[in-house]
């Protein structure tokens, strides 16, 4: 009886999700009936649904709020700011805002270590590098093909060593950005100042000639 409760679970998840095979369960009497019972152990677990579905539905907690707009002060207060890690759409993440070295991802870095880093001089290196290991690679799925795992995992190592000299790029990008905001910014204002000026010249310009054309009269 399981079984056949499982495979019905199974062909009903294929065209609407738990969430709406449990309103339909609630709200149907035969269903409810002891003879066709379906154990609630069968549908996942609701948050996982949430968090995987591709329109979750809203979260439960939102019931909580209902009176927020007359009474504040019913409703519960936000958590605090996250510290640390966090999980995010099945992800590790983390609040702080800093590079991971090569190392702590398990990647070995084919730059050297020196705090001088020529990057110019280095993407160049590893972009050739990239260039000869796609060369060696087709080789060896002509000649060689079930040795293509250590050429993949080689090129995979640059790319991330590329990636990761970009990365550490991103500050000097964001300064280099923001300084020609400002100089736009200041250009700008510039235009704008002597626009007043030109506009200024010229109602005086007007005006004098109004005194000018009154005074005649």
């Amino acid at each position: 009886m399981m079984i056949m409760y499982e495979s019905l679970y199974q062909k009903l998840t294929t065209f609407c999700p738990s969430s709406s095979l449990l309103a339909v369960v609630a709200s149907s009497p035969k269903l409810k009936s002891s003879s066709f019972h379906l154990r609630s152990s069968l549908f996942p677990p609701l948050k996982r649904r949430m968090a995987t579905a591709t329109y979750p539905p809203p979260p439960p907690y939102y019931r909580l709020y209902k009176d927020y707009s007359e009474n504040p002060s019913s409703a519960p207060q936000p958590p605090p700011p996250i510290e640390g890690t966090y999980v995010c759409f099945g992800g590790n993440y983390t609040t702080e805002d800093v590079l991971p070295s090569l190392e702590e991802q398990g990647v070995p870095q084919l730059y050297p270590k020196d705090s001088n880093v020529d990057y110019k001089k280095e993407l160049r290196s590893l972009n050739r590098e990239l260039q000869l290991h796609i060369l060696e690679l087709a080789d060896v799925l002509v000649g060689r093909p079930s040795q293509y795992a250590k050429r993949i995992g080689d090129i995979s190592s640059i790319f991330k060593n590329l990636h990761h000299l970009l990365n550490s790029l991103r500050p000097h990008q964001a300064r280099a950005t923001l300084i020609h905001i400002m100089e736009l910014q200041i250009q700008q204002r510039k235009q704008a100042v002597e626009d007043i000026k030109r506009r200024r010249e010229e109602a005086q310009r007007l005006l004098k000639d109004a005194f000018v054309t009154l005074d005649g009269q």
